[in-house]
């Protein structure tokens, strides 16, 4: 059932993003955000404040995220008195110990080892994302992971995806990156590989459109509706 319009390359890698599109989250900032915009109709009734809640939220995030990563670069780990899941719950994300999985991602992911090869591309420290993918008992099935501690420039910038494609040595062009937002789809496409957006997560439809992903799927488990028939080799 693959369409070749999508992907014109054999694709040998597919990297994952992991809250919103491996793993279930309710943006709770984001609904917050929204609310405090609330008043704000009054004087300008078309004003979309689910939208702008979650641009909100996003402008706070980056900043914290590389906040985090700079204290565990020189030496204080984000889960110093339980910071890490603290910022994590407040915000809705799924903790160390509280990960669901969004549906059809197990199916997702055993159809798809062996026949390709897998990585992460998450924001997560590293400690974060080891300790989810071997509660999960997928520490064997991704070749790499990259967190926020692996880089130093964090997406939308091309380094995280970039650093997991020469981990792989494959060529951009062979490789599909799956993600909620549209900072994993700009990572994608500054870093040459394929941008695959999926809605379960942070942002819309027209969102991940305007920041150029190749295919926008409800889910990441629907990939396999567009993967070439022929696997990659």
């Amino acid at each position: 059932m693959g369409d070749d319009k999508v992907f014109r390359h054999p694709i040998k890698a597919i990297l994952f993003d992991l809250d919103g599109t491996l793993v279930k989250t309710e943006n709770r900032w984001a609904a917050i955000f929204g609310r405090w915009l609330k008043p704000l109709r009054r004087l300008f009734p078309d004003l979309d404040t689910d939208r702008w809640g979650r641009r909100l939220m996003m402008t706070v995030e980056n900043p914290s995220t590389y906040l985090l990563s700079v204290l565990e670069r020189v030496g204080v780990g984000s889960s110093f008195f339980g910071l890490a899941d603290l910022v994590r719950k407040s915000k809705g994300l799924a903790t160390q110990g509280d990960s669901l999985m969004v549906e059809g991602t197990e199916e997702l992911l055993a159809a798809l080892e062996g026949g390709y090869t897998l990585g992460i591309v998450t924001t997560r420290a590293r400690p974060e994302a080891l300790d989810f993918l071997q509660r999960m008992q997928y520490q064997d099935l991704f070749s790499v992971v990259i967190t926020r501690q692996d880089v130093f420039r964090l997406k939308p910038h091309p380094a995280p995806v970039r650093e997991a494609i020469d981990r792989l040595d494959i060529t951009p062009q062979h490789c599909i990156m799956v993600g909620d937002t549209t900072l994993d789809v700009r990572s994608a496409r500054r870093a040459g590989a394929y941008a695959v957006g999926v809605l379960s997560g942070f942002d819309h439809r027209d969102e991940l459109e305007r920041a150029g992903a190749h295919l926008i799927l409800e889910r990441a488990a629907q990939l396999l509706d567009y993967l070439p028939s022929q696997k990659g080799t």
